[in-house]
């Protein structure tokens, strides 16, 4: 179960109510805390742990929480806090994979008025912006954005833009990210840290609201969008001087079953070039959706294979929820 932090940032870096155009107390009291518990044999659990803890963030009347996806994934326990103090139980409603946003419905009322939901598409480099996570104004941070652009993770994962935040919050997972209006505009995701002309800059890099928005409805009814699952191959790789490396394959997955491995170089896919991550996972997906057979070529020890990976739904392979 989350427990308080005691730190706090530096009271020129927190937003006053003062300077804030909107109703700052009430946009804290609409962060509160997740600690997920998963299973030990859960198909994540070796790389992102058994005890999950971050932000959430309500945007509807009945209490739906909105979160980055990676801490509710194959839960099988959430307790949700608020900054009340009140804890009480949670329900992993959706994770969406493509999006990386999660869902959380509380099972008991939480009595808290949500988040104005805003859009992150006007949003533009050097916008002042806030950062808040659970636990009031000590954990709210005046930032801005330092970047707006297109983010491939290893994970199979793509967004057309993202939001990069400064400074860094150092609770980020499922934080709050809002304009100056005081509307919600992204969900914390990743920490950052890049160098730009010999100086190295922190920060976060916040998931548009945006990319859940079309999708809300069909996630709360149905647990996942209504269109097909996209092909999943279970293969990590990373960009490295305009090749594609293999890091490592998912054991068992599709990527594993078809004999790709560590150290391999992605040449192409269904006879095309790509030397980028974000090329790599258009080429894969506009193949078709999940099970459809990715050809893919491959640099070996000098050598060029090729391999047919067989792909899949990723959720096959996840421990499902269950409403006790």
């Amino acid at each position: 179960m989350a427990e308080p932090s005691n730190w706090a940032f530096p009271t020129p870096l927190q937003p006053s109510a003062a300077e804030a155009a909107f109703d700052l107390p009430r946009a804290f009291d609409a962060v509160v805390r997740l600690a997920a518990r998963i299973p030990d044999d859960a198909f994540t659990a070796p790389i992102l742990g058994t005890e999950r803890e971050g932000n959430g963030v309500v945007i509807r009347d009945n209490g739906l929480i909105v979160t980055v996806g990676y801490l509710i994934t194959e839960a099988e326990a959430i307790w949700i806090t608020t900054n009340d103090g009140r804890v009480v139980p949670g329900h992993p409603l959706a994770f969406d994979f493509a999006t990386g946003m999660g869902l959380v419905l509380p099972l008991q009322p939480l009595k808290l008025a949500p988040m104005p939901v805003g859009t992150a598409k006007d949003v533009r480099v050097d916008d002042d912006v806030y950062v808040l996570g659970h636990g009031g104004r000590a954990h709210a941070l005046k930032a801005e954005v330092f970047a707006r652009r297109e983010f491939a993770g290893y994970w199979e994962y793509l967004l057309d833009y993202a939001l990069f935040t400064t400074p860094p919050h150092p609770e980020w997972s499922g934080a709050a990210l809002l304009d100056a209006g005081g509307r919600l505009i992204g969900i914390g995701s990743l920490f950052v840290q890049e160098s730009e002309d010999d100086e190295v800059r922190k920060g976060n890099m916040f998931v548009p609201i945006d990319e859940l928005l079309p999708i809300l409805d069909d996630l709360v009814q149905t647990g996942r969008p209504a269109k097909p699952p996209r092909p999943w191959l279970g293969m990590y790789a990373s960009e490295d001087n305009q090749r594609i490396v293999v890091g490592g394959v998912a054991q068992g997955g599709p990527a594993d079953a078809a004999g790709v491995r560590q150290g391999d170089v992605v040449v192409a896919v269904a006879d095309q070039r790509v030397s980028t991550l974000a090329e790599l996972f258009r080429s894969v997906w506009k193949l078709g959706p999940a099970g459809t057979e990715i050809p893919i070529a491959l640099a070996r020890n000098g050598a060029t294979l090729s391999v047919n990976i067989r792909s899949a739904d990723r959720n096959d392979f996840l421990k499902k929820p269950s409403l006790q």
